[in-house]
């Protein structure tokens, strides 16, 4: 099976990560996030503006399972992905997930400096959002932990984390 789903929280650089993995094994890269706005044509912050996040993760499961057919390639989930709807259980059984381990601190830290919006974030002060990912991480934290590899998403080592992925 040659196809590998990155998990991990907020700001772990998941879709970072998945770009530099297939150009390296000369594979393609989805983004589960992209595939979602493309599908649905509505970003996923107006989604969240919209609609409630319990009809955005059913129809985000939806997402991820189309690509349960697909050969050579490099997915990036989104940070919850993993922890709604059995994804992943699924993922575990369609292909190899590797979780990047971030410390909570140096997510929160990613997430100041990003300008990418996050609906569940994008109105804390610095030390709200701090609290918020030290709480909302460990909540999420059981269901990363299911992934078959896991690797330190500080200085992530590719060519390391290439061989993790060959061996499994």
């Amino acid at each position: 099976m040659n196809r590998v789903y990155l998990v991990g929280y907020m700001g772990a650089g998941k879709t970072t990560a998945a770009k530099r993995l297939a150009n390296r094994l000369g594979w393609q890269h989805y983004d589960t996030d992209a595939l979602f706005e493309e599908k649905f044509r509505i970003s996923i912050d107006d989604f969240f503006h919209k609609y409630d996040e319990p009809l955005f993760r059913k129809l985000e499961s939806q997402v991820l399972q189309s690509t349960e057919n697909l050969e050579d390639a490099i997915i990036s989930t989104g940070g919850g992905t993993a922890c709604f709807n059995d994804n992943m259980v699924w993922m575990n059984e369609h292909g190899t997930t590797v979780f990047l381990r971030i410390s909570p601190v140096a997510a929160a830290n990613r997430l100041l400096l990003s300008k990418k919006k996050r609906p569940l974030t994008e109105n804390l002060s610095e030390a709200e959002l701090t609290e918020y990912v030290q709480e909302h991480y460990a909540s999420r934290l059981p269901f990363y932990e299911q992934a078959k590899i896991c690797v330190k998403a500080e200085n992530l080592d590719i060519e390391n984390l290439i061989k993790l992925i060959q061996n499994e």
